[in-house]
């Protein structure tokens, strides 16, 4: 019992986090597959290719072709070498995304702590800020800041890689200062929580900067006291660095075989040569940057402008006005805090220039294979320069105001952390966005729970419908047979085990998107948004509407839609062996182009109503 109350009295900061991670658990246990998990890239997309796989047992074979987009490459799927994909291929799929979430949280909790050691161990927090992190303030702010990075909503199926970022940084720092096999295998092994095309690319190339560098600093001064990071220690090039910037590279070649022999043996020209994000004057790619440096954008949403920005602009300034002060401007070039700030802006500014055209045909030019690559993803790395900067911010003001003479200083900086550190978390968790799960599974349910019924908006069990799903294919005698959705998304008929000639993939053939568009070139003739959508981009291969722009297939409603008629060139469709059309809707010129009613399903368990047709 003296030990349990020694725990809470010394590490009484680490309680709230385990008590999150159990009652999270048990919550989603408890409502199951009535949460209310975000649809739009997610349940739409990765969910049923891993489904696909497993169904198949694909998950390590090769030469295998997939019942998606008429046909393909099981290559283009993800790596069964993630720790995300190994969730899915162990576990169901819904117990394998809650578990994916609840490791998010732990993954970037144990990294930051490991990482901020390590600062701290080699004073690399800034030069006014040596102290090491043992007291339980500084200890108590260090949990909670990583914590919140933790939990942020980002992009679910990268939520681990996301949350792996200040791990990777802390693994380099070790082959710096500590080479030996067991960071290098570390580093091998990284790649595993990773993902190559959104983080790895950007790692190696930031990590090969650092290594240019530190060389080129020492190289210029020799003799100099630790500067960012409390890294500079060497007046020659890191061959130790330089070596485990090899060993990473090899780990994600080996974990993402399958990605990089699309990408460099495929020799097909794939729908990223076409793709046209957009063509931006220079004050709208400045904009743009400094909107998403205030905001982030959707896939990397962390709710910095709440709290974080704020306390972190405020910060910076007194920081470098207090170095001027002081006659030590020099300093300014040396604080980790400034170098953050720096980063932040950068990749803010490169997420504008992705989308100036000059700048991606040159790339395009001088590197052919990187043709339709979106180098504007380096926006994923601020939600964790963000997050680090708060936790420096709040440290360096605690332990500052903890050396005042004057009680009420004291107790006014530790209130102001502790205060901007649950207001921050509190924004995390309140923020109604797409991706925040447990505060939109907590919204349904209470609606549920108030009202007596249920929202307009579609949970997890209503949005794949399994049981009308296998009604269906038992009464049709599914055998297999190419089909495509309307009304609703592709992903629920490949996740019930529906071969599709439609789907959501960000990397497949030219030559099939042109034959695509043959099928929906009625559609996209009436409505020219969607042709510029599906031209310029066309990772959504789907039956597009002919009279409204978009329609919100992730609510029962199917809010937006004002047409129940349908656009298509049902000969080019046949064409391509489609036997079925799944539709949400009752098609209303269906004998005008060619469709017959095959059947109409609908059950209690679902709030679907599906009428299916043969062309």
């Amino acid at each position: 019992m003296k030990g349990w109350k020694k725990f809470a009295s010394d590490k009484w900061y680490m309680i709230p986090v385990f008590l999150f991670l159990i009652g999270v658990g048990v919550f989603y246990a408890v409502i199951g597959q009535d949460s209310y998990l975000a649809i739009h890239d997610d349940l739409d997309l990765f969910i049923p290719q891993y489904r696909i796989l497993k169904a198949t047992g694909s998950f390590f074979s090769h030469n295998a072709e997939l019942p998606f987009l008429g046909g393909i490459s099981r290559d283009a799927f993800p790596s069964e070498f993630s720790l995300y994909s190994l969730l899915f291929f162990l576990l169901p799929d819904y117990p394998a995304y809650i578990v994916a979430y609840l490791l998010k949280v732990v993954i970037a909790l144990v990294s930051c702590l490991l990482l901020a050691d390590d600062m701290a161990k080699n004073k690399g927090f800034g030069p006014d800020f040596t102290e090491a992190l043992s007291g339980r303030g500084e200890r108590a702010i260090l949990w909670g800041c990583s914590f919140a990075y933790g939990i942020l909503n980002l992009f679910p199926a990268f939520g681990i890689a996301f949350a792996s970022i200040p791990l990777v940084i802390y693994l380099f720092r070790k082959v710096y200062r500590e080479p030996s096999p067991k960071w290098y295998v570390a580093l091998f092994f990284y790649p595993v929580v990773s993902y190559f095309s959104y983080f790895g690319l950007f790692i190696l190339f930031y990590a090969t900067l650092a290594c240019l560098a530190l060389w080129i600093g020492c190289r210029l001064k020799k003799s100099h006291p630790a500067g960012f990071g409390g890294l500079q220690k060497k007046a020659y090039l890191s061959w130790p660095l330089a070596l485990g910037i090899a060993v990473l590279s090899l780990g994600y070649i080996l974990c993402e075989y399958r990605l990089f022999g699309l990408f460099l043996l495929g020799g097909t020209e794939t729908i990223r040569s076409s793709m046209v994000p957009g063509a931006l004057s220079w004050s709208e790619v400045f904009h743009t940057g400094w909107y998403v440096w205030l905001y982030g954008m959707m896939h990397a949403n962390d709710a910095h402008q709440y709290v974080v920005l704020p306390v972190c602009a405020v910060f910076f300034l007194f920081l470098n006005i207090r170095y001027m002060v002081r006659g030590r401007a020099g300093d300014m070039f040396r604080d980790p805090y400034n170098l953050g700030f720096v980063l932040l802006i950068l990749n803010a500014l490169c997420y504008g220039l992705y989308y100036r055209e000059p700048v991606r045909n040159e790339i395009s030019v001088l590197v052919p294979h990187l043709t339709g690559w979106q180098f504007n993803r380096t926006i994923f790395f601020n939600p964790f320069l963000w997050y680090g900067l708060f936790f420096l911010a709040c440290c360096r003001v605690y332990v500052e105001t903890r050396k005042a003479e004057r009680d009420l200083i004291r107790k006014l900086g530790s209130a102001g952390v502790a205060v901007s550190i649950l207001l921050a978390v509190g924004a995390i968790l309140l923020q109604p966005m797409e991706f925040n799960d447990l505060y939109n599974t907590a919204a349904g349910t209470a609606y549920h729970i108030v009202r007596g019924g249920y929202s307009d908006n579609l949970n997890y069990r209503e949005f794949y419908s399994e049981e009308l799903f296998t009604q269906i294919k038992e009464e049709l005698g599914y055998d297999g047979e190419w089909s495509v959705a309307y009304g609703l998304y592709p992903a629920v008929l490949e996740y019930n085990g529906i071969a599709t000639l439609d789907g959501y993939l960000g990397y497949y053939g030219q030559e099939y998107k042109d034959r695509w568009r043959k099928v929906i070139a009625p559609a996209l003739d009436r409505v020219p948004e969607s042709a510029n959508y599906y031209d310029h981009w066309g990772a959504r291969c789907y039956l597009y509407w002919g009279t409204d722009v978009s329609v919100d297939m992730t609510t029962k409603s199917l809010r937006g839609l004002t047409d129940q008629d349908i656009y298509i060139d049902t000969g080019a469709l046949a064409d391509m062996g489609c036997k079925y059309l799944f539709s949400r809707i009752e098609i209303g010129n269906a004998d005008d182009v060619g469709l017959r009613l095959a059947g109409r399903f609908s059950s209690p368990d679902s709030p679907y109503e599906i009428y299916v047709y043969t062309p």
